[in-house]
């Protein structure tokens, strides 16, 4: 076995930085987030998915990948057996982003499909680090139109996605990658939930 080069201090000085600055935003997200509103979150998707109503997940860019695992944790499994879940993703379909976009403007390219799959009673979940995304924007608007509970998921505020949002998951971060991390705490805690609660 090859043994490993020797880890300089200041590369062990980074890593003990990033994982630091990782504990306190989780820490400062833990004392500012209301747990109230996650459970108002859980209980709408659940509401939703229990009565065969859709959530729309959408985001761009690291978001986008993140709209896909929700969707893939929940069409799939998280932990435990059990039906599939009607999730849909509205960032994963390269022809219907790309024609739209192409056709028409990428700022619609999620409004377009939340009028093709949205319905009253559904959910859409929006991530937005910055809580400004145009795209994510039109989305919720059109959601609201159709009677559908909106969620987002952003950074410290929300943005211009507050003020569209029946439910506010917001991060105390202006870093990207922070936000992230933290996100994918709290959207696993989401499908952990509502799969205990419809399995």
């Amino acid at each position: 076995m090859v043994s490993p080069d020797p880890v300089s201090q200041d590369s062990a000085a980074a890593l003990h930085g990033c994982l630091t600055a990782a504990i306190d935003v989780l820490r400062r997200t833990m004392d500012s987030l209301d747990p109230a509103r996650v459970e108002a979150a859980v209980t709408a998707v659940t509401a939703a998915l229990g009565a065969n109503k859709a959530l729309l997940v959408c985001g761009n860019g690291g978001s986008a990948s993140d709209a896909m695992h929700i969707t893939g944790e929940l069409v799939g499994r998280f932990l435990k057996e059990r039906r599939g879940l009607k999730a849909i993703c509205l960032s994963s379909n390269p022809a219907v982003l790309t024609a739209w976009s192409n056709d028409y403007s990428y700022d619609t390219v999620f409004s377009r499909q939340t009028e093709a799959y949205g319905e009253p009673g559904g959910v859409i979940l929006g991530i937005s680090t910055s809580g400004n995304s145009r795209n994510v924007i039109a989305a919720f608007e059109v959601a609201k139109s159709l009677g559908m509970t909106t969620i987002a998921l952003t950074g410290e505020g929300g943005g211009k996605m507050a003020g569209l949002s029946d439910i506010l998951l917001d991060v105390p971060s202006r870093s990207t990658p922070l936000i992230q991390q933290v996100h994918i705490c709290l959207y696993h805690y989401l499908c952990e939930q509502v799969e205990a609660r419809l399995a």
